[in-house]
């Protein structure tokens, strides 16, 4: 059996900008439906109804506009998108990328319990966890 979890971000108008800003972060490939591809009334045309970037075989992130008033119904919640892996490369690009315009929460460095580990929210709000399996033969820089 094979099951996979993925995030659905809400976005507040800006949905299709938030996705293609993700795309150039992680790469991947990007597509994007709007409302008015479907003629949903009460939605403007150009929001965002659904994205989806793949990246790799392993990691979707899906989007939408949010519908209105969906704030009052909600009542918020907090959520974090949490990235684990071994390929601190990678990883450390994209705490970069999303760091450049954002803002570090906890940054990117070897913990108590062995990893590597990361905290940083983008310029959309969202904030990420990152940690990284050490690989063999790393060594903090300090």
């Amino acid at each position: 059996m094979a099951i996979s979890l993925s995030p659905y971000l809400n976005f507040p108008g800006n949905g299709r900008e938030a996705m293609t800003y993700y795309e150039g972060v992680f790469g991947g490939e990007l597509q994007l439906w709007g409302f008015g591809e479907f003629g949903i009334e009460g939605m403007p045309g150009d929001g965002l109804m659904h994205g989806q970037l793949e990246i790799g075989d392993n990691l979707s992130i899906m989007a939408s506009d949010a519908m209105p008033g969906a704030e009052q119904t909600w009542g918020g919640t907090r959520v974090y998108c949490s990235l684990f892996g071994d390929d601190l490369t990678t990883m450390q690009g994209w705490f970069d990328a999303l760091a450049a315009d954002g803002s570090v929460g906890a940054p990117l460095e070897k913990q108590v319990w062995g990893d590597i580990y990361g905290l940083v929210k983008d310029r959309y709000g969202i904030e990420w966890m990152f940690n990284v399996s050490i690989p063999e033969g790393w060594s903090q820089r300090g």
